[in-house]
């Protein structure tokens, strides 16, 4: 179970409420800043950005045919 909450704190002290799963297991609680281009993001835009960092690592798989037999044809 992970929960991930975004923030503004208007005062220096900020109460979690936790779900009742993580009630008496051992938990870790990290406080960073978050940059002010990631909080913007939305959705579409997030997974622009994705494909923009992976497009030159796609490899194009048309005409590509999976033969079964051909991928068990091995010498023992």
């Amino acid at each position: 179970m992970m929960l991930r909450e975004i923030i503004t704190p208007k005062e220096r002290s900020v109460t979690v409420l936790l779900p009742e799963e993580m009630i008496g297991k051992t938990v870790e609680l990290i406080a960073f800043e978050v940059a002010e281009k990631e909080k913007k993001l939305t959705r579409p835009q997030r997974l622009k950005r994705i494909e923009s960092l992976t497009e030159s690592t796609l490899v194009d798989l048309s005409g590509f045919t999976f033969n079964r037999d051909e991928a068990n044809d091995y010498e023992e």
